[in-house]
C-alpha cells in the first residue's frame, strides 16, 4: 500500500509556503474508526491528484456544530473563536471537508465571527479536480452497472443546496443511480444531525435512521452512498437493524472513487 502523504499547516509554515487547500478532517473523520476510512480515501485522492494540501493535525478542534445545535451558544462561540484565531493566524483561504456539519458551520456561521473562508464539500472539490483534468475518474469494472442510491445529507442538500456534485461523481463511475422517493429537496434526515447523534431517540413507532434505511432499501441497491460520516453511521445501523448487511454496503463517495481507482 502506498504511503499517505499528509503535511500539517505547521509544516507548510516552517517551509514558508501556503497549501492549495486546508483539509478540515472533523471530529468523526479523526476519531471514529469507520469515518477514518473516509478520511484516508479522500487523502488518497488528493495524493493521486498531487494536491498540495495540509491538515491542522493536533491543532484542529471541533467546529462547535454540536454545541450550537444543542443550544449551547456560549460553548459554540468559544470553540469557533479558537478555530478562527488559528485559521486566520495561518492565513487560511480555502477549506475542504468531508463532513457537511463542519462544512455548514465553517461556511455559514464562522463569517459573522470573523472567519471568512472559501469552503467546499469534498464532493464539490473532487468534481472540480475532475473538470480541471487533475484527477481522472473512469467508469469502474468493480462498480459498472451496480445499483446505487444516494442519501442526501441534510447539511449538504437542503441546507446548502449541493445536490449535483455527488450524483455527477457517481454517474462518472458508471453505476446505475436509483433515486429514493424522498431525495434532494424532499430527502429525509438520517436522524443524526442537530446533536441527535449523541442522545437516545424520543419514543415513537420507529427510529428515524431505520425509516430512512427503508427508503433506501426500496430501491434494491447493492450500495447506499452518502457524503457524511454521521449519515454513514446511521444508515449502517439501519442496514444492520434490517439484517441486510450481507447484501448492502454503506459507502462514502470518496471511498467509492478511491476503490474504483484501486488506490
Amino acid at each position: 500500500m502506498d504511503q499517505l502523504i499528509v503535511k500539517t499547516m505547521a509544516d507548510f509554515m516552517a517551509e514558508g509556503k501556503q497549501p492549495e487547500i486546508l483539509f478540515w478532517v472533523g471530529s468523526a473523520g479523526s476519531y471514529d474508526d469507520r469515518a477514518k476510512k473516509i478520511t484516508r480515501a479522500f487523502v488518497k485522492l488528493l495524493n493521486k491528484a498531487q494536491i498540495d494540501f495540509a491538515v491542522l493535525g493536533t491543532e484542529e478542534s471541533c467546529t462547535g456544530d454540536v454545541a450550537k445545535r444543542a443550544g449551547n451558544e456560549f460553548l459554540f462561540q468559544m470553540q469557533a473563536m479558537m478555530n478562527i484565531e488559528l485559521l486566520n493566524g495561518y492565513e487560511v483561504k480555502r477549506i475542504v471537508t468531508a463532513c457537511p456539519h463542519s462544512y455548514n458551520t465553517l461556511k455559514n456561521e464562522y463569517p459573522a465571527l470573523g472567519g471568512q473562508y472559501q469552503v467546499q464539500h469534498h464532493t464539490e472539490y473532487i468534481e472540480e479536480l475532475m473538470h480541471e483534468g487533475r484527477l481522472k475518474i473512469e467508469s469502474s469494472s468493480k462498480l459498472n452497472g451496480k445499483r446505487i442510491t444516494f442519501h442526501d445529507p441534510c447539511y449538504l442538500g437542503r441546507a446548502n443546496e449541493v445536490y449535483e456534485a455527488p450524483r455527477n461523481l457517481l454517474k462518472t463511475l458508471g453505476v446505475e443511480l436509483i433515486e429514493m422517493k424522498r431525495h434532494k429537496q424532499t430527502a429525509l434526515c438520517c436522524g443524526a444531525g442537530g446533536a441527535q447523534m449523541f442522545k437516545e431517540p424520543e419514543k415513537g413507532d420507529k427510529d428515524i435512521n431505520v425509516l430512512r434505511t427503508e427508503d433506501a432499501l426500496e430501491t434494491q441497491p447493492s450500495i447506499i452512498a452518502t457524503g457524511c460520516p454521521y449519515c454513514n453511521t446511521m444508515m449502517t445501523d439501519g442496514v444492520k437493524a434490517k439484517e441486510k448487511e450481507e447484501a448492502v454496503q454503506v459507502m462514502d463517495i470518496a471511498e467509492l472513487i478511491a476503490d474504483a481507482k484501486d488506490l
